[in-house]
C-alpha cells in the first residue's frame, strides 16, 4: 500500500489537461493580440519601410562617391604608335584607377521636399500603426466578451434543459395517478427536446465564439479553455456631451493624425514638383591614375559644377502638378469625411453605452419576476389549478428573461469597448 502512495501523487500532479481546464483572463488575451496578431507585424513592416524610404529621399543631398578600375587592350591596323607586330596591326593597352565625388548644391527644393515628404508619410504610418493597435485590441475585448456571453447562454440552456427534465418526472408522475392528462406528459416532452436542442445550438454557438477569439488573437489552435468573467469600467467621460467627446476623439484618433501628415506630405510633394522648373546645379571632383605600366600610372584630377535646366518637357512637369493638386484635394475630402465618421462613431457608441446600462438594471428587474412568475406557475400546477401552457409560458419567459439579461452585461461592456476606440483610447481596466 505504501508503494501505491508515490505512484498516487505522481499521477494526480501529472493530471491530464481534461482534468482542469485551462483559463483564459482578458490580459492575457490582449497581451497574446500584441504579441501574435498578424496585422500588427504587417503595420510594423509598414512603418519600417515608411523610414526606410525616409533614409532614401534624404541619400541624394549626400555626397555621392564611387570608385572605377579598369584595364583596356585594344588592336588596329594603322600606323605604329605603341606597338606594332610584323602583320602591321597596332596593341594598345593600359591601367585606369580612379575615384570621383559627385555633390547636389540645389534644385530648387525638388530632393528636399521629396525627403520631407516621406518624413510626413513615415508620421502617418507610425499613427496607421497606433490606429491598428486600437482596433486588434478592441476587436479582442469585444470577442473575449462575446465568449463570456455565450458561455453564460450555454449555462442558461443547461439549467432550462434540467429544470424541463426535473418537471418531466415530476409531470409524467402526475398523470401516471391519472391527476393529470396525457397531453401534459407529451406538451413536457416537447418542452425537454426544446431546450435540448437550445443547449446543442448554444454549445455551438460557444465554441464559435471561441474561434473567433483565437482569430482576433492571431492564434492557430485548439480553443479548449474557458475565459474569465470581467467587467469593463466605465469610460473617462462617458456621460459628457457628444461634441465634448468628439473634440476629445479628433485630439485622440490616430486615424485623423494619420491623415493631418498625409495632407503635409502631399503639400510637400507638390512643392518638390514644382522645383523641376528651375535648374539644378551640382558639382563633382574625380581624380584617376592611368598608363599602359601598372607600376608607372600617371595621375590626374578634375573637376566641375553644372547646371541643367529642362526648358521643355512636354508639359509633363505642369501635367504632374495638376496631378498631385487633385490627390491633394482627394485627401481634404477624405480627411472631412473622416471626421464626419468620427462623430458619428463617437455618438453612436456614447448611445449603446447609455442604452446597455439602462437595459442592466430593466433586465435585473424583469429576470426577478419571471422567475417569480415560474415560482408561482410551478406552485398552481402542483396544486392542480394551473396547466401546462401556463407552466411552458411561465419557464419560456424566464429563459428568455435569464437570456436577455446576459446580453444586457455584455452589451454594456462592448459598448464601453467601442467607446474608448472611438476615441482614440486602448481598451481600460477591468474588474
Amino acid at each position: 500500500m505504501r508503494t501505491l502512495l508515490p505512484l498516487v501523487a505522481l499521477l494526480l500532479a501529472a493530471s491530464p489537461a481534461w482534468a482542469q481546464q485551462r483559463v483564459l483572463t482578458l490580459d492575457e488575451a490582449l497581451r497574446t493580440a500584441t504579441e501574435r496578431q498578424p496585422q500588427l507585424r504587417q503595420a510594423q513592416a509598414n512603418t519600417t519601410a515608411a523610414n526606410a524610404r525616409v533614409d532614401q529621399n534624404f541619400a541624394p543631398l549626400l555626397p555621392q562617391v564611387s570608385a572605377n578600375l579598369s584595364y583596356q587592350r585594344s588592336v588596329s591596323k594603322g600606323e605604329t604608335v605603341n606597338t606594332a607586330n610584323s602583320s602591321g596591326f597596332i596593341s594598345r593597352e593600359g591601367f585606369n584607377a580612379g575615384a570621383s565625388v559627385n555633390q547636389l548644391i540645389w534644385d530648387f527644393g525638388r530632393t528636399t521636399g521629396r525627403w520631407r515628404s516621406a518624413q510626413q508619410t513615415a508620421e502617418a504610418q507610425k499613427e496607421t500603426e497606433s490606429q491598428t493597435l486600437l482596433d486588434v485590441l478592441a476587436n479582442v475585448q469585444t470577442a473575449y466578451f462575446n465568449v463570456l456571453a455565450q458561455q453564460s447562454l450555454v449555462q442558461v440552456a443547461e439549467e432550462t434543459l434540467e429544470n424541463e427534465k426535473a418537471r418531466l418526472g415530476q409531470v409524467n408522475a402526475q398523470v401516471q395517478v391519472g391527476t393529470r392528462p396525457e397531453i401534459d406528459l407529451l406538451q413536457q416532452r416537447t418542452a425537454v427536446a426544446n431546450a435540448q436542442v437550445q443547449l446543442i445550438q448554444a454549445r455551438n454557438n460557444a465554441a464559435t465564439s471561441k474561434a473567433q477569439l483565437n482569430q482576433a488573437m492571431g492564434l492557430e489552435g485548439p480553443s479548449d479553455y474557458t475565459v474569465r468573467d470581467a467587467v469593463v469600467a466605465p469610460v473617462e467621460g462617458e456621460a459628457l456631451t457628444v461634441d465634448t467627446l468628439v473634440d476629445t476623439a479628433i485630439e485622440g484618433r490616430p486615424e485623423l493624425a494619420a491623415s493631418e501628415h498625409q495632407l503635409r506630405a502631399q503639400e510637400l510633394q507638390i512643392s518638390a514638383t514644382r522645383g523641376a522648373y528651375w535648374p539644378r546645379i551640382s558639382a563633382s571632383v574625380s581624380g584617376s591614375q592611368a598608363g599602359a605600366d601598372p607600376t608607372k600610372l600617371q595621375w590626374g584630377l578634375s573637376g566641375q559644377v553644372g547646371l541643367s535646366w529642362p526648358l521643355f518637357e512636354g508639359g509633363v512637369t505642369r501635367a504632374q502638378v495638376r496631378e498631385q493638386q487633385a490627390n491633394l484635394t482627394h485627401l481634404q475630402a477624405q480627411r472631412d469625411a473622416l471626421r464626419q465618421l468620427v462623430r458619428l462613431e463617437v455618438e453612436r457608441a456614447q448611445l449603446a453605452v447609455n442604452a446597455a446600462r439602462e437595459s442592466v438594471s430593466a433586465t435585473e428587474e424583469a429576470l426577478t419576476n419571471a422567475r417569480e412568475r415560474l415560482r408561482l406557475a410551478e406552485g398552481r400546477y402542483r396544486a392542480g389549478v394551473g396547466n401546462i401552457i401556463e407552466l411552458s409560458d411561465a419557464q419560456l419567459s424566464a429563459t428568455n428573461a435569464a437570456v436577455q439579461r446576459v446580453q444586457a452585461t455584455y452589451n454594456l461592456a462592448t459598448a464601453r469597448t467601442e467607446l474608448a476606440r472611438a476615441l482614440g483610447r486602448q481598451p481600460g481596466p477591468t474588474g
